[in-house]
């Protein structure tokens, strides 16, 4: 493993990265929303491109000079462009930050406040808000076979939002006006301590993209790291955003994604159980897609 560069006495107080894809309006705001900790000295922030064709490179150069490019020339999905970025970072904290965010002042310097008080945080993950102002449930328990059933997109939830398994999973019963221990926050902003990530490792690239967030926060558990729900620190969230021009891509990696989690935390190396699991999230995947197709072509229909 290649670990983050070692800070020293002029390093700034924190690390800010960026993974972006074809995102140069929304990534604009969300390096606007970054100006006044850039400007003061006290952090830095890393974009790292996946090859975009919207000109968002040159967009970086242009008009955000203070940031650092990276331009790998290709899509190395999340894990690999935020490991880039956290190779270069310099910062004791980093924080991964989806280029369809916008962080108020105040935020980042709230964070790092509450992690220097709090040693043994490995991951800390703000209240993140949706931009009519309302709470997006970025907390959660580590998913079950009933995840597959009850997680936030699924239709059981949307019928019947108030069912125990959605309720206990998206914790919506335990509120999100408090700081507590959790399971995982969402890999759409999150803080990380420099010494939790080269006990625990980089990001695993074995996640193109989705579920990076629950493997990493999943692994900081088991090195006795802690993971909290900070809703101190709030950043608007404009979500889904970032992967709307792919849908069925990101389909198909959110499900090869739930696999290789299940693979590498809770296989036990039953063939039985194995295939019956990788049947019912290839079931899973091929209804979205189907779903995704259906509603694409009633759109255009709609438009002719």
């Amino acid at each position: 493993m290649v670990r983050p560069r070692q800070p020293d006495a002029m390093t700034p107080r924190v690390s800010v990265i960026i993974a972006s894809w074809n995102t140069r309006d929304l990534l604009a705001a969300c390096l606007d929303s970054l100006r006044s900790p850039v400007s003061a000295g006290w952090a830095e922030v890393i974009v790292v491109d996946n090859g975009s064709e919207d000109g968002s490179p040159d967009m970086v150069r242009e008009r955000f000079p203070a940031v650092t490019l990276i331009c790998p020339g290709r899509n190395l999905g999340f894990g690999g462009a935020n490991n880039l970025g956290l190779r270069a970072a310099r910062s004791r904290y980093v924080v991964l930050l989806n280029s369809d965010t916008e962080v108020p002042d105040g935020a980042l310097e709230s964070m790092c406040d509450f992690m220097d008080a709090n040693p043994r945080v490995g991951i800390l993950g703000p209240k993140l808000l949706n931009p009519d102002g309302t709470v997006q449930l970025s907390c959660r328990r580590f998913p079950s076979y009933r995840t597959a059933l009850f997680n936030r997109y699924s239709l059981l939830t949307r019928l019947f939002p108030r069912n125990p398994y959605s309720r206990e999973y998206l914790m919506t019963d335990t509120g999100h006006s408090d700081t507590r221990e959790v399971d995982w926050v969402s890999g759409a902003c999150l803080m990380a301590r420099r010494e939790a990530i080269e006990e625990v490792g980089l990001l695993d690239e074995a996640f193109f993209m989705y579920a990076e967030d629950v493997d990493w926060c999943y692994r900081m558990h088991q090195k006795g790291w802690k993971v909290v729900y900070y809703p101190e620190a709030q950043v608007l969230h404009h979500v889904g955003r970032s992967t709307r021009s792919a849908p069925f891509r990101m389909t198909v990696e959110r499900h090869r994604s739930m696999w290789v989690f299940y693979k590498k935390h809770y296989s036990r190396g039953i063939v039985l159980v194995d295939a019956a699991t990788l049947c019912g999230i290839a079931l899973r995947c091929g209804f979205m897609v189907l779903r995704n197709l259906i509603r694409r072509l009633v759109r255009l229909e709609v438009r002719s």
